[in-house]
């Protein structure tokens, strides 16, 4: 059985990213450990949509209640969601825009963090409903250091991961201390099942 896997490239740039090129790289090492992958790709820099008033409606009515209209306002969130439920494991590559995350993967984040789908509400609080998952966060910055006080991507990102019930996450930044080949070598060297 082949190993499900979702990329989300998140950099605007196509061509020179730092964030892609490592991301191949992982992608590689994955392949090597795992045999043959069955890859998902959602680029990013292609557009995502952000959620809005319709979307919000629809999303807290009951599903059995929804109207055409409601459901059509979630299909492509549907989907996205549909992309991150399959997966076994979730590849995103990221720069730090402005000491956080690009605004598309902040609109990607929306459409899948989804009540009855990804989180639960029960006696305890809130339950993440997509375990079972690895994740893997390629992080690149020119000049943010991951980890630091002025890097607010990296951790928003596990917590959002977390909050869905993704905790099996392995970071891979490349920041202004630690450059794009020493992030090449720990997603080549991170250690595999």
């Amino acid at each position: 059985m082949k190993t499900k896997v979702l990329r989300i490239d998140a950099s605007m740039r196509r061509k020179g990213s730092k964030s892609r090129m490592i991301t191949d790289q992982l992608l590689e090492r994955l392949a090597h450990d795992y045999g043959r992958l069955d890859l998902a790709r959602r680029d990013l820099a292609d557009g995502v949509r952000f959620i809005d008033e319709r979307w919000i409606a629809a999303n807290f009515t009951d599903p059995s209640e929804r109207s055409p209209e409601q459901r059509s306002s979630l299909a492509y969130s549907d989907a996205l969601l549909s992309e991150l439920q399959a997966a076994d494991i979730l590849v995103i590559g990221s720069p730090i825009y402005n000491f956080g995350i690009p605004a598309a993967l902040k609109a990607w984040i929306d459409m899948v963090t989804r009540a009855r789908e990804a989180f639960q509400y029960g006696p305890n609080g809130s339950e993440g409903l997509l375990t079972g998952k690895k994740a893997f966060l390629v992080i690149v910055s020119g000049g943010t250091e991951a980890g630091s006080s002025a890097d607010f991507a990296t951790p928003y990102l596990k917590h959002a991961l977390n909050f869905i019930g993704i905790d099996d996450i392995t970071l891979i930044a490349a920041d202004a201390k630690h450059g794009p080949e020493a992030a090449i070598e720990r997603a080549l060297s991170w250690s595999s099942p």
